[in-house]
């Protein structure tokens, strides 16, 4: 029987991606681990491999296609012995194979689910069976699916759920009927639902005559557009700067890579940076936190996000463990990822998570900026130029190299006496970087 190859979730958030590139053709035959295609998501361009072996019978999707989403058929695949013609024209009833994914660490609670393509839709007449519902007596749905059905109050309970075990997805929602929400279920509602997100600029643009070009907005530039929006609106953030010296940093730098040439390590001051990061946010744990709701994580290390410009947009690829690693580690991660990120070939687990952030734009000149936090993260370290400055050293004034830093924090999650208090041991690890090697 012939199987259908679907339109993987290369990510716990993905809902659609764009199938970059065909890797097989039809009439080819394939074997389990073989590439297929390869597959554009708002942050990477990733592989995915065959499951099962066969023949490439039909291909449903053209590659460049945009907007494929998760769990449309893209493909089937004819197995030994079975007629090539026969399964590309549909040949009866092709089996669902199940769609190849990265082996990424798999987040359930927050992913949307590949549903078959051919699964029917909700409309806004109840279900014959009721939608299930969670221990505390709610509907279970996505939590986009939730808030979706708030703003255009629609009743969950009147859906039937495509999702794991019932549970109602985004799609469900196609088609029901808007403004019937029942009281009980709007009340149920223990968290208030999130705002809708604002129309698109594009909407509103107008050009005044002025000669332009219109570029379409890549799936990159949109995530980015909405996470940040996102982020301003509902985390207030509090701005922390402080002025470092980096003479004795520099210096050490210097007699770092004389020592590592012979192993082709040269480190940048960013590598450095990392580090004092990582080891500031373990010896003040309460930065180094995610706010969720009635409670709050405090995490036992310190994952740095560190924000590298690609073409297009930005991605935080990250530095595991960045307080306990060895320098020279830190250097060579960061190397690798910034190089495979620039290609677009990170895999979600590279950069998706974090308990930090990282972002240096001294290379630019920029003396100091407040960066935007990059939720579900609580803070974010923006790093500006280092420069000769008058500065007082040992009570007196001289000319020094300094650079200002400035944390972001989540006000709802750290206080600003914390955040002072990083601000301050990760000044005191740039200015006495032996300490942090220690």
């Amino acid at each position: 029987m012939s199987k259908t190859i679907q339109m993987p979730a290369l990510s716990p958030t993905m809902e659609e991606g764009t199938l970059a590139k065909w890797l097989v053709k039809e009439g080819d035959t394939v074997a389990s681990g073989d590439l297929l295609a390869e597959i554009e998501t708002d942050k990477a361009t990733m592989e995915f491999e065959a499951v099962d072996e066969g023949v490439v019978a039909k291909i449903l999707i053209a590659e460049g296609s945009e907007g494929v989403k998760v769990g449309t058929v893209i493909a089937i695949i004819a197995e030994e012995g079975e007629d090539v013609a026969t399964a590309a024209a549909g040949g009866g009833k092709a089996e669902a194979a199940p769609a190849p994914t990265p082996k990424a660490d798999p987040a359930p609670a927050k992913a949307e689910a590949a549903a078959p393509a051919a699964a029917p839709k909700a409309d806004a007449t109840p279900a014959s069976s009721p939608a299930p519902k969670s221990g505390d007596g709610r509907v279970k749905a996505s939590p986009l699916a939730r808030r979706l059905a708030e703003v255009k109050g629609i009743d969950l309970a009147a859906l039937s759920g495509t999702g794991p075990n019932g549970r109602i997805v985004k799609g469900d929602l196609d088609g029901a009927k808007e403004g019937v929400a029942a009281p009980a279920a709007k009340a149920a509602a223990a968290v208030p639902a999130a705002p809708a997100p604002a129309p698109a600029a594009a909407s509103a643009a107008q050009d005044f005559g002025i000669p332009h070009d219109v570029v379409k907005l890549s799936g990159m530039r949109k995530t980015i557009a909405r996470r940040l929006t996102e982020s301003k609106q509902q985390v207030p953030h509090i701005y922390l700067t402080v002025d470092i010296q980096l003479d004795k940093l520099l210096k050490l730098r210097g007699e770092l890579n004389a020592g590592l040439a012979s192993r082709k390590i040269k480190l940048s001051v960013n590598d450095l940076l990392i580090k004092a990061l990582g080891v500031a946010l373990a010896q003040v744990p309460e930065c180094n936190v995610q706010f969720a709701g009635d409670q709050m994580l405090q995490f036992k290390r310190a994952d740095i996000s560190v924000a590298v410009s690609i073409p297009g947009g930005l991605i935080t690829p990250i530095v595991k463990d960045a307080g306990n690693q060895g320098v020279a580690a830190i250097s060579n991660a960061m190397k690798d990822l910034a190089s495979r990120a620039k290609d677009g070939k990170l895999k979600p687990e590279e950069y998706q998570g974090g308990t930090a952030s990282l972002s240096n734009m001294g290379m630019f000149g920029i003396k100091q900026f407040e960066a935007v936090i990059n939720p579900p993260q609580a803070m974010i370290m923006a790093i500006g130029a280092g420069e000769k400055r008058p500065f007082v050293v040992d009570d007196s004034l001289q000319i020094a190299t300094v650079m200002s830093a400035t944390g972001s924090f989540d006000h709802r999650a750290i206080d600003g006496a914390d955040g002072a208090r990083l601000m301050k041991a990760f000044r005191e690890l740039v200015e006495n970087p032996i300490a942090m090697l220690a």
